[in-house]
């Protein structure tokens, strides 16, 4: 038995191997991809501006005044002093092709105290310049930044979901290989004992610095994996459960607890390449949702509208300026709201609903180490390192025990040949046979 999960160990690991050095190494960048993209590109993020911020619809107006092709999608709705504020766009229809502008860009940042657009980016580009850096890398993380093809812009997320699976289900696997054999009747009995048990695992939790080369390789990934296994187990069920919400997360979840489906679970998705055009605007929405919070008792401030398209509904989150992106415990609040009839769909606040809700609304939390503020995310850029540590040490002991095999099938081979040289006589003789 222990042979066949050698095997399901060896393999399931080859597989994904490739697929979490790089999500080990991008994600131990990524952990602080806003500071690392707002010092690499301060030009954008950054202003001297002192004084009244404008109305946030006034500015969307001179985004969308200064580009006639492009129409916003996200305003930002609360202003950081000496920052600028970020809006995303996409391209409107061309008359006369009836398809999709091409922008070259889909980020604009404005300078909130003067009005004036500093900068454009194209936050989706396959680059590695100064701008599009971090959000190339942050893509390249979660779907390897594989495009849109077959009707879907899901494949990367499905690669890397799975992915995820396999890793999961094989740590339990790693797991389990790392323990004491099976001892024989024969054996010294206080060894079968629970101390004796753990004292013959004791020297899997261990590295041997000193012996260097292939011993220390073995090691370091045994040891290694066993020191940081449950925060492996708690990243490669994130990983999943993220990449494969919809697919696989939610649905499992929904039929062994309670759970309140939003929009996002329950709006059909329109097909790739089209849209969902409003019925409200930004601006009637905000009044709404700004009603509505007070009603709820929301103690955020708006902080920015975003309009999902494919589904028809406007997504209000609640946060304080400067805090969109999360930087610690559980997140934003947010209002779904009906791009046609203004009603609220759904509400996503944190800690609140059932036990289901609040264990979905932990998977990015936990998978980023936001939930425990700086601390957890330099513990997740640590872990990243490790995951690549881990899967460059499994290939080595691979393609180690490979050569090995390589090599005794080698000597089997001569041996074999040399004894195929006596005469037949000799190698039936009942003297060989002994």
């Amino acid at each position: 038995m222990r042979s066949f999960w050698t095997l399901i160990h060896r393999w399931a690991g080859l597989t994904v191997a490739l697929f979490l050095i790089v999500a080990g190494l991008t994600g131990a960048v990524t952990s602080w991809d806003h500071e690392i993209d707002e010092w690499l590109n301060s030009a954008l993020y950054d202003n001297d501006s002192r004084g009244p911020f404008r109305d946030p619809m006034a500015l969307a107006a001179v985004v969308e005044a200064a580009d006639p092709r492009a129409k916003v999608s996200y305003i930002s709705l609360n202003f950081e002093e000496g920052h600028n504020a970020g809006y995303f766009v996409e391209p409107r229809i061309d008359p006369a092709t009836q398809q999709p502008f091409v922008l070259g860009y889909n980020q604009v940042f404005v300078n909130p105290v003067t009005g004036a657009v500093v900068g454009r980016r194209d936050s989706t580009a396959v680059s590695l310049s100064r701008e599009s850096l971090m959000p190339f890398l942050r893509t390249v993380h979660y779907s390897l930044h594989i495009p849109a093809m077959w009707g879907t812009d899901r494949i990367g997320y499905w690669i890397m979901g799975s992915v995820a699976l396999v890793w999961l289900l094989d740590s339990f696997v790693a797991l389990y290989l790392t323990t004491p054999r099976r001892l024989r009747p024969s054996v010294n009995p206080d060894h079968r004992t629970p101390k004796g048990w753990l004292s013959r695992w004791l020297p899997a939790w261990t590295v041997r610095w000193r012996a260097g080369g292939y011993k220390l390789n073995f090691d370091l990934h045994r040891a290694g994996g066993l020191w940081v296994w449950v925060f492996i187990i708690v990243i490669a069920f994130t990983s999943f459960s993220l990449n494969l919400y919809r697919e696989v997360f939610y649905p499992v979840l929904s039929l062994v607890s309670k759970t309140t489906p939003g929009p996002y679970e329950t709006r059909p998705m329109a097909p790739l390449g089209s849209t969902i055009t409003p019925t409200l605007g930004f601006a009637e929405v905000v009044e709404r949702a700004k009603a509505e919070a007070q009603r709820r008792g929301f103690d955020l401030p708006l902080g920015g509208i975003y309009y999902e398209a494919r589904y028809g509904f406007y997504n209000v989150s609640f946060f304080e300026p400067g805090a969109e992106h999360g930087q610690g415990g559980m997140g934003l609040a947010n209002l779904y709201i009906d791009a046609h009839d203004g009603r609220v769909l759904s509400q996503n606040v944190p800690w609140k609903g059932t036990a289901a809700d609040v264990f979905v609304q932990l998977q990015f939390p936990l998978h980023s180490g936001r939930i425990l503020g700086m601390t957890g995310r330099i513990l997740m850029s640590l872990m990243g390192l490790m995951v690549a540590m881990l899967s460059v040490t499994g290939i080595v002991i691979w393609e180690r025990k490979r050569r090995s095999r390589r090599l005794q099938a080698h000597r089997e081979k001569a041996a074999g040949a040399q004894s195929g040289d006596k005469p037949i006589a000799a190698r039936k003789s009942p003297l060989n046979a002994r």
